[in-house]
Formats: C-alpha cells, sequence, structure tokens
C-alpha cells in the first residue's frame, strides 16, 4: 500500500490533486488469500492456523491500518519498492543486510523496502515458532502474508504504482480491489500443498521480478482499450454528472469497462492472487521447518480443536475444489 499525491485528469478537462489511499489487494482480497493459504499447510500446522483463522485472516489488513489508522510513518516503505528509482535490478543488493548499508534511509523511505522487509519478517517469524510464542506467530504469520501478497501485486514493484505516469491514475485500486471483488469470487484459489523454500531470498527476489515484469503489461492493456472505448463510459457517474468515487475516493470503473479490461488481462489477476496464496503458505510453512517443526498444536485447548474439526472438514474440501470459503469481508468498491 502506498501513500502518494496523483494527479487524476479527468476525462473532461479539468484535473485535481488527490490523495489516494492505495490498500494493496485491496481488503477483501487479502483476507481471502490469507485464509485459503491456511489450507495450502499441511495437516500438523494447518490445525493450529484455523484454530485462530478469525485472528490471522481479521489481522491480514492491520500492515495498512497501521499506516492510514495510526500513521506509522514506518510502514509505508515496507509495502512497495519503486525498482526503476534504484536502476537496474540485477544491480539490487539481494538482502537486507546488505540493502540497509548500501542506501541512505532517506531513500529507503521513499522507494521502498518490499524484499528486504519479507526477509526481514520471515526471521522473526522462524524465531517465534522456535519460541513457541504463540501470539507473535500468529501476529508475524499474519503481517507477512500481507506483504508477500504486496510483492505479488505487479504495480508494488513500478514507481508508476497508480499510472500517474501515464495519464492511466486510479489503475491501482481497481486491478486490485475493484476487479477482484467483482470477478473474486469465481476464481479457482486451489494451489497444491506448501513447498519449503531452500533460498528465502532468491524466492523474494523471485517473486519481486516475476511481479515487476508484468507491470507494463496491465498498464499497456488498460491503455491499448481505452483507444477503442467510449471515454465517457470508463467511469461510473455520481448523481451530479461527476466520476464517481468509493469511500477511499477512488474513481469507481464501469461494469462494461471491468468486463472487457479483466477479460483482455487473460487470467492476471487470477494468477497473482493464487501466487499471492502459494507464497504466503510457502514462507509460514519454510519457516515451521527451519524452526524444527514445533508442535504448534499444543499451544491450544484440545477441546478448540475439536470444536472446529467439523468446519475443518468442510472447508478443506472446499479449497480442494477451488472455491473460496465463506467470509463476509468489508469490500471498498
Amino acid at each position: 500500500m502506498k501513500k502518494r499525491f496523483f494527479t487524476f485528469i479527468t476525462i473532461v478537462t479539468t484535473s485535481a490533486c488527490v490523495l489516494f489511499i492505495l490498500s494493496s489487494w485491496g481488503m477483501w482480497g487479502h483476507q481471502h488469500i490469507t485464509k485459503s493459504a491456511i489450507f495450502a499447510l499441511p495437516d500438523e500446522l494447518r490445525i493450529f492456523f484455523y484454530n485462530h483463522l478469525d485472528f490471522v485472516v481479521e489481522e491480514s489488513n492491520v500492515p495498512d491500518l497501521r499506516k492510514y489508522t495510526l500513521s506509522d510513518k514506518a510502514e509505508n516503505p515496507r509495502h512497495y519498492i519503486d525498482i526503476e528509482h534504484f536502476g537496474s535490478i540485477d544491480s539490487l543488493p539481494l538482502t537486507s543486510k546488505l540493502a540497509y548499508a548500501k542506501y541512505e534511509n532517506k531513500k529507503l523511505q521513499s522507494d521502498g523496502i518490499l524484499p528486504w522487509y519479507i526477509q526481514d519478517v520471515m526471521v522473526k517469524l522462524t524465531k517465534s515458532m522456535q519460541g513457541n510464542r504463540k501470539t507473535e506467530i500468529l501476529f508475524l504469520a499474519s503481517d507477512l502474508g500481507h506483504y508477500l501478497a504486496d510483492a505479488n501485486m505487479p504495480l508494488h514493484t513500478s514507481s508508476n504504482h497508480n499510472g500517474q505516469l501515464t495519464n492511466q491514475a486510479g489503475i491501482h485500486a481497481f486491478w486490485e480491489a475493484q476487479l477482484p471483488e467483482m470477478f473474486g469470487n469465481n476464481y479457482n484459489v486451489y494451489t497444491g500443498n506448501a513447498r519449503y523454500i531452500e533460498d528465502v531470498t532468491k524466492e523474494t527476489w523471485r517473486i519481486i521480478r516475476h511481479s515487476h515484469q508484468l507491470a507494463d503489461t496491465l498498464l499497456a492493456k488498460d491503455r491499448d482499450l481505452r483507444k477503442t472505448f467510449p471515454a465517457d463510459k470508463i467511469f461510473q457517474k455520481d448523481a451530479n454528472g461527476k466520476i464517481a468515487r468509493n469511500k477511499f475516493n477512488q474513481p469507481v470503473y464501469t461494469k462494461e469497462y471491468a468486463d472487457l479490461y479483466h477479460k483482455a488481462l487473460n487470467g492476471m489477476i487470477e494468477n497473482q492472487f493464487r501466487e499471492a496464496i502459494s507464497a504466503a503458505a510457502n514462507f509460514w510453512y519454510t519457516a515451521w521447518v527451519n524452526a524444527g517443526k514445533p508442535d504448534l498444536k499444543s499451544l491450544d485447548d484440545e477441546g478448540l480443536t475439536k470444536r472446529n474439526k467439523a468446519n475443518y472438514k468442510k472447508d478443506i474440501k472446499a479449497w480442494e475444489k477451488g472455491k473460496l470459503t465463506v467470509l463476509k469481508s468489508e469490500t471498498e468498491f
């Protein structure tokens, strides 16, 4: 999620500088990604996370709340990296230790630390599992899942994070929040079982590279579609004939344009949604293995596990069919 001032050019003739709150994947997306990731875990780990599903799922949006509700200045750069501002991606330091040594804090605060912060949280999660610190485990796992989801959102790796450099302001929330809310219930969220990551640093940068490669494509698809789509039909209008905006002041696209753009992306959002689910599950599982596979189930009362047993089995079956399990989530559009 980023907090920046963008210039939004209206379809008519005026322009205005407005503040956009960009919540990566939106509240709906982060919560469904986190919940789905739990089912990809091996049974001995999945049971523990399932016992605390409500906490982990709700907490998945806390990193965004820290930035905007609590005004935590340290939070903002954790959600993105403007790769273009660092030069070639091949020249970037691979580890957080090297990055913090190479760059001044001012630059990192401005241009982002997402891949390096993922590594930092991974270390903390592993240590919390080694120490059987239940609350820390749940809190850090949810945070880590959030940042990994951010890393799988292409515009979180680009300085053109809201299309503001190419007259496409508004596309960030459109891609990651409005479209998933519209079409996400039909996404196939089955990812298979979590896998162990041999090299966390390498995997982190694989995710960042892949996402960054998609940034230009998602912007180009929008530009191409606008060439033939009626300009006055791209955005919904309010009662005064102005561009309609959601509760976070983001422009709302029409259903007709959303349908065409979603199809033009050829499954990109659904694929990245699944990538985010896999990433969260893989990193959680790897932290647990590296911690020595502690028996986290023993941290819970046996009665809790027994009470959850019936729903646990139903939810696993639904996930194995690729279905999103029931979750009442706050929406943005």
